[in-house]
């Protein structure tokens, strides 16, 4: 063996005791002491409530405590079919794709090499004092010490080689196991936000479509109370025909009658931008879910019994919390990645072939050449760019810090007021249940009074305009509620969310995918 590699083979064992070293500080799991209950300490409602939030654990598909068959059919579609989502999971490969590359830092890198040259040195170039002492030598030439008569005249010749060469950086200091760890974090938050992106357009749906159908409530509330400004408006003028009252009725009632009609295409509108939001959010183009979603159903009621899970399960639920802790994660391992700069780093390197003038002695045993022998930097001066780097990662590392205390204690207080919000507005809907049945009997009793010329047509103007605003807030509250139910399920972090789309290098996730025949048939065709 030759001495170089002698050499090599006896310090093998050496750096890789050496290799177990690992500089840097080791990340450890904040803590936080989270409270015993969620429905601990909150504000009771003022009188019972008919949907209760429970200590239970929180279904994986939430939404369908809902009980919609239209709503859960859309939500099975969010995890192959949203744009984000898909996004995220690119993401996530290429997350993967940047751990790989690391991780091939703490391999020997192989090389086989081949080269073929013609070469010709210049006749009058600088290698031409060579070629006139030769000459010389010979007694070709006259004097060497003056410029040659004749130039010199170099032929030109081949070189064949070929051969291996190998080199390998031992992470004496850890280095490369920090980039890794610091790259699995990056991976592991790739996967917490491809998480959070599906939990976000999960709610998005619910969300959507619940305000669908509370627009659809309000369209028919504001269709119903058209019906009854028509037939007030059929009674003022019976009434003025047989004199017994003025044409200025007539006139309010028509104005009613106006000024009701106005509304229904502003919720027309509003029903058309809802349907394209959920169809967005499924990857489809506008109008595709019109005919399936055009079908006014009830907004979806909330379950009598609400499971919120146990508060300790929320900094392993909310993929924004893991995502900040993974950071962190990273942040710390990247500041033993600056430290292991400090220390000198070494690198063993070997190659051997074979090199011959003519192709037929390219592997002859006498055209071998090789070399190998291992060598090392240490870091002495670099203008400080060593030092800052450090104190950089150790800043990056506190904001990190920071910023995962802030999502944790930001998910408390989200949890905290959704549920706040939820019993709230089951309150204010249940006053306006009664303000609704209090408007309705006020108005019949108006619209008689007015029949026998008791009341005037002002007081039954007042009482439909009361109606139609108190219903109107009805709908929006029991939209809200269930609304507030979907905000308080995100807050929780759903349930454990792992059926995500499989997507990759090879599976690119940037083509719409196709609508079903129904959704694909134009607006103005149906």
């Amino acid at each position: 063996m030759p001495k170089p590699a002698a050499t090599l083979a006896r310090a093998l064992p050496l750096l890789a005791l050496l290799g177990g070293c690992t500089v840097g500080p080791n990340f450890h799991r904040p803590g936080w002491a989270s409270p015993l209950s969620w429905l601990t300490g909150s504000p009771k409602p003022a009188q019972p409530v008919p949907s209760v939030p429970m200590v239970a654990p929180v279904r994986v598909a939430w939404w369908s405590l809902f009980n919609d068959p239209v709503l859960t059919r859309l939500e099975r579609q969010v995890a192959a079919d949203n744009l984000d989502v898909r996004t995220a999971t690119i993401r996530l490969a290429e997350s993967r794709a940047e751990l790989g590359i690391t991780g091939a830092g703490r391999y020997p890198v192989f090389n086989a090499n081949g080269s073929y040259q013609r070469f010709k040195s210049s006749n009058v170039g600088q290698l031409s004092p060579i070629g006139a002492l030769a000459a010389g030598a010979s007694g070709s030439y006259g004097q060497v010490a003056g410029a040659p008569k004749t130039p010199t005249n170099f032929h030109a010749f081949d070189i064949f080689q070929d051969g291996f060469d190998a080199s390998w950086e031992p992470d004496i200091w850890g280095k490369v196991k920090r980039e890794m760890e610091a790259a699995r974090e990056t991976v592991r938050a790739s996967a917490d936000a491809r998480r959070g992106a599906l939990l976000t357009a999960l709610a998005e749906v619910a969300r959507d479509y619940i305000d669908l159908r509370g627009t659809q409530e309000q369209l028919h509330i504001a269709r119903e109370n058209l019906r009854t400004a028509h037939q007030s408006l059929k009674l003022t003028q019976e009434q003025a025909a047989a004199g017994v009252t003025t044409d200025l009725d007539v006139a309010n009632a028509s104005a009613q009658v106006s000024i009701t009609a106005a509304q229904i295409p502003q919720l027309q509108q509003q029903e058309t931008q809802e349907i394209n939001a959920l169809s967005l959010l499924l990857g489809r183009p506008p109008n595709a879910l019109e005919v399936e979603l055009a079908v006014p159903r009830p907004v979806p009621p909330v379950p009598p019994e609400v499971p919120v899970g146990f508060p300790s399960e929320l900094v392993r639920r909310r993929p924004d919390i893991l995502e900040a802790e993974a950071k962190l994660h990273a942040a710390t391992a990247t500041v033993g990645v600056a430290v292991a700069s400090f220390y000198p780093s070494v690198t063993l390197s070997a190659s051997f072939g074979f090199q011959a003038l003519t192709f037929g002695n390219l592997w002859k045993w006498d055209a071998r050449q090789y070399d190998a022998g291992p060598g090392f930097t240490i870091p002495i001066f670099q203008g400080g760019q060593l030092k800052y780097t450090l104190h950089l990662r150790k800043a990056q590392q506190q904001e990190a810090a920071i910023s995962y205390e802030k999502t944790v204690l930001s998910a408390w207080h989200e949890v905290a007021n959704a549920l706040t919000a939820y019993q709230d507005e089951q309150l204010r809907r249940a006053q306006l249940i009664d303000a609704v049945a209090e408007n309705r009997r006020a108005l019949v009793l108006a619209q008689s009074r007015y029949r026998e010329g008791v009341a005037d047509f002002l007081t039954v103007l007042d009482t439909e305009r009361s109606l139609l605003s108190a219903q109107q807030q009805l709908a929006q509250s029991t939209t809200t509620v269930s609304t507030n139910l979907v905000a308080l399920y995100k807050a929780l972090g759903g349930g454990w969310q792992n059926s995500f789309p499989v997507a990759g290098p090879d599976q690119p996730a940037a083509a719409i995918p196709p609508a079903s025949p129904a959704a694909r048939t134009p607006a103005s065709a149906q």
